[in-house]
């Protein structure tokens, strides 16, 4: 529908990587140390979100998944010099492996938004800090798609093939979402504790994805800075914004989630 040449490529990549900087610090991690309820939430919280970007390190180094400056060149077109011209190297990965490291990543966002969605009933944020979650994932995922539509084109393989796998592809983070708010007043009795350790190993993740595109960025493209940076902003700024307009309660104000409070208290007055 559009032809994505590589300077778009780059401000779309800012863009959304502003967006999930600025989801990931606003929106997941405070609700998640609020919905912890412990007197260490801050700490725990933070060593969540740690083992979250860990997590998502050895995915990208396992995988090689986070594919979206290296397409064939049929999809991908310079429109600008930089430093590196020439044709885009063409990725000696599978589609296979990106796809298969790509539904784990996805894994992962479903259950972010599931736990966001729960965030959001337990501390009255209107469906708000669902929605930031979910903006920020819908953004960034024609981006994943792009890598594994791109591999399979190198591959051979026909239009109604990369249609099928995308599809599927599309499902899995709505998939995950549905399992992890169908099961997880089930499995556990800890629902606060549990939901806020989700929702910071997703910031953790979501900020390693994030840097994973911009700091090559930064390293190989002397091109287009203003523009790049301007993009980066706004991303930052969108998400900032959203959290803006998010009732109180998403930092606890006014339900008495303080940080002494016992999950099993947010489960009674949820």
């Amino acid at each position: 529908m559009a032809r994505l040449t590589h300077t778009r490529l780059q401000v779309m990549m800012s863009f959304v990587s502003g967006l999930m900087l600025g989801v990931a610090f606003f929106h997941m991690l405070p609700p998640g140390i609020v919905m912890m309820g412990r007197p260490d939430a801050t700490d725990l919280g933070l060593r969540w979100a740690m083992l979250g970007l860990l997590l998502m390190f050895l995915l990208l180094r396992a995988f090689h998944f986070h594919l979206h400056e290296q397409v064939p060149a049929k999809d991908h077109h310079h429109d600008h010099g930089c430093a590196n011209d020439g044709p885009p190297v063409v990725p000696r990965y599978t589609w296979t492996g990106v796809a298969l490291g790509s539904a784990l990543h996805s894994i992962i966002d479903g259950i972010a938004l599931g736990a966001a969605m729960k965030a959001d009933a337990v501390l009255g944020a209107g469906g708000l800090l669902g929605l930031s979650v979910f903006v920020a994932i819908i953004l960034h995922k024609p981006l994943d798609s792009l890598s594994i539509s791109a591999l399979m084109t190198a591959s051979g393989w026909d239009m109604k093939r990369r249609v099928l796998v995308v599809c599927l592809f599309a499902l899995i983070c709505p998939l995950a979402a549905g399992v992890f708010l169908g099961s997880i007043d089930a499995i556990s009795s800890s629902v606060g504790l549990w939901v806020g350790a989700a929702l910071a190993v997703a910031a953790g993740a979501a900020i390693g994805i994030a840097l994973s595109d911009l700091l090559p960025e930064v390293q190989f493209h002397s091109h287009d800075r203003l523009k790049l940076s301007a993009a980066l902003m706004l991303g930052v700024g969108l998400a900032l914004a959203l959290g803006m307009i998010e009732p109180d309660s998403r930092h606890g104000h006014g339900h008495g989630h303080g940080h002494g409070q016992g999950h099993d208290e947010i489960s009674d007055q949820h």
